[in-house]
């Protein structure tokens, strides 16, 4: 081996992050085969220039750690709570089908004794989200197959480790039963820290303080603290990642700052140099000594790949995916590395498979990824111009200004346009609420006045106060679609208060296609009725006032005491006033509007089969 300075190995490894994913843009490569393919041409298959260096072994494995953590904390939260089921079907068909499949194989193909097939199997079985920085990178991480297949993963991965857990119980019988009470206790303390100690700690140090230096440390603090209890509780660190994901979800929303950092460093940083680590493993010399190793692999990767493959396939027709989603499914769940290497490893140490077995895994790791990048490539590109073109028409003529009362927020209200997708947006700061509505009275787009009491990634519930007939405004459904969007990106829960009509649109609009939105509705006969709200909210809630200009369909005389009404009742909490956009024009047409403007087009299908429903129960009493 060359021995080289570990500045030069440094150097030679920045290098490559830099310059591999140019090529492989030119030769339309998925970066993440270049990378593993860097790995093998310095490693001791060929160049060997880089050996079993600590360093890269280090950060590499906190590179297989932020996929697992990037996976959980950017699903749609709500998505990923009312799919929970189709994960869980998903997860038993992704991998119970490769379990069979690889158990039949490696029994009577490769003949395996009971006990090697049966780990062989969980490791087909289970899989790793090697492919995901390709799904964000296109931003189709909420897209529902993704969400369920996620789901679905930590299923493959916590069924996998059942099974090796119990194949280790046949092979060691040494363990005592304070050894299982010990492992007990460490197993909840666990998943109290990672489920609650972990969110709640995180919620309260953004609340305090926003430094983004400390507030990306802490998150990675925790992220690794995940794995080392994971790892201490007898299960795979990748799985505390996961779980640390997920838990700490709501608050990471996918546009704010903080997100931004940590798929940065990740991206730029940690998952290249896992790709490299695990190209440096590769040795091709252990490939061609012996067809065995050959043979074994080839029969694995074919086992894997039809497993996986009836999988997405069952998954297609049961959840009726379009067919990119179903390559989507299939290019995600067919990778595999961390948990393949800990099953494979572990059997070769206790004697159940032989070197063989160990440098076929190997081999098996490279082809799939390879495999399971050109996949997902090629579905996450498809489904992202589909969605574009839809986010698109949906969006390309709103128009949205942004104050706020005091307090400098620009950046705030910048984060919160992002989080909400809003298109076209302008930004100013109001010295009094005069000057807010001066800027309503003068312009025709929509108005959000924004307070802030706590950072917006903070916040649990959205209270959205909607005044009767909001619901035949004509920008009604943009309001809603803006309420929408920042309550799935933040994953929270939202409470309309409204007049019982009002609801029956509200209901009807979260039907509509797109992103699940929790939602529960409350009565509000009049606009009088706000004030009851103050005696409802609660810490780390948010105020949504849906307001209006004046002489259009929804407006109120009271809405001129907002102002007042804030001050006294909801100083304490983040709030939001939103004035829809005046689609007749400026304040001299405004004031000259007298009639009520056209119901949209969902009022009216809602008015149509009300009448019917009416004129049916009607004929029959006659009858």
């Amino acid at each position: 081996m060359i021995t080289l300075s570990p500045l030069l190995i440094l150097t030679i490894v920045i290098g490559i992050i830099w310059f591999v994913p140019i090529v492989c843009r030119k030769i339309h490569v998925p970066s993440i085969v270049g990378f593993i393919l860097a790995g093998i041409v310095i490693g001791p298959s060929v160049l060997n220039m880089v050996g079993e260096n600590s360093t890269i072994k280090i950060l590499g494995s906190l590179g297989m750690l932020y996929i697992m953590f990037q996976s959980g904390s950017e699903i749609d939260i709500n998505d990923f709570k009312q799919y929970k089921y189709r994960s869980l079907f998903f997860g038993l068909c992704t991998f119970f089908i490769p379990l069979g499949l690889g158990v039949l194989t490696s029994r009577y193909l490769l003949d395996f004794n009971w006990t090697s097939s049966l780990l062989l199997g969980a490791m087909y079985g289970s899989h790793t989200l090697m492919t995901y920085p390709i799904v964000s990178r296109y931003g189709v991480q909420k897209n529902v197959a993704v969400n369920i297949t996620v789901g679905a993963t930590m299923w493959a991965i916590i069924l996998s480790l059942i099974v090796l857990a119990v194949v280790e119980q046949w092979n060691n019988t040494a363990k005592t039963t304070l050894d299982y009470i010990i492992q007990l206790a460490i197993l909840t303390l666990f998943l109290l820290s990672v489920l609650w100690l972990f969110p709640s700690f995180a919620r309260m140090f953004f609340k305090r303080y926003r430094e983004p230096i400390s507030e990306f440390m802490v998150v990675m603090l925790m992220l690794v603290g995940s794995a080392l209890l994971a790892d201490w509780a007898g299960l795979e660190g990748i799985l505390g990642a996961f779980l640390c994901g997920v838990s700490l979800n709501r608050l990471l929303p996918n546009r704010s700052p903080l997100m931004g950092r940590i798929n940065f460093m990740g991206n730029s940083v940690f998952v290249p140099l896992f790709l490299i680590s695990v190209g440096l493993m590769i040795n091709s010399e252990a490939f061609w000594s012996s067809w065995t190793t050959i043979i074994i692999a080839a029969i694995m990767i074919l086992t894997k790949l039809v497993g996986k493959s009836l999988a997405a396939w069952i998954a297609q027709g049961v959840f009726r995916f379009s067919k990119h989603e179903r390559q989507l499914v299939f290019g995600l769940s067919h990778a595999t590395a961390a948990g393949t290497l800990a099953i494979v490893t572990i059997a070769y140490q206790m004697g159940i498979v032989s070197s063989e077995v160990l440098n076929a895994a190997v081999l098996m790791i490279l082809v799939l990824c390879t495999t399971a990048s050109f996949i997902t490539e090629h579905a996450a590109k498809e489904l992202a111009l589909q969605e574009s073109a839809q986010l698109e028409a949906y969006h390309e003529d709103d128009y949205w200004l942004l104050t706020s009362v005091g307090d400098d927020l620009r950046p705030a209200m910048r984060e919160i346009g992002e989080m909400a997708s809003l298109n076209n947006i302008e930004i100013k700061q109001s010295a009094d609420w005069k000057d807010v509505s001066d800027m309503v009275e003068h312009t025709s787009k929509s108005v959000i006045v924004y307070h802030e009491a706590q950072p917006i990634n903070t916040i649990n519930r959205l209270v959205v106060a909607v005044p009767r007939y909001a619901e035949k405004e004509r920008d009604f459904i943009t309001c809603f679609g803006l309420v929408r969007r920042l309550a799935g990106e933040i994953g929270a829960k939202v409470v309309f208060y409204a007049h019982p009509d009002t609801q029956v649109a509200l209901q009807a609009m979260c039907r509509r296609p797109g992103k699940y939105l929790r939602a529960a509705f409350r009565n509000m006969d009049g606009w009088e009725e706000v004030g009851i709200i103050s005696q409802t909210i609660v810490d780390n809630d948010m105020l949504v006032l849906l307001s209006s200009r004046k002489s259009t369909a929804s407006y109120n005389p009271l809405f001129e005491q907002i102002p007042a009404m804030l001050t006294q009742h909801f100083t304490t909490f983040s709030s939001m006033v939103v004035y829809p956009e005046q689609l007749t024009g400026g304040p001299d047409v405004d004031t000259l509007l007298m009639e009520i403007p056209p119901a949209s087009k969902t009022w009216s299908i809602i008015s149509r089969v009300k009448r019917l429903v009416r004129r049916f129960i009607l004929r029959k009493n006659e009858e």
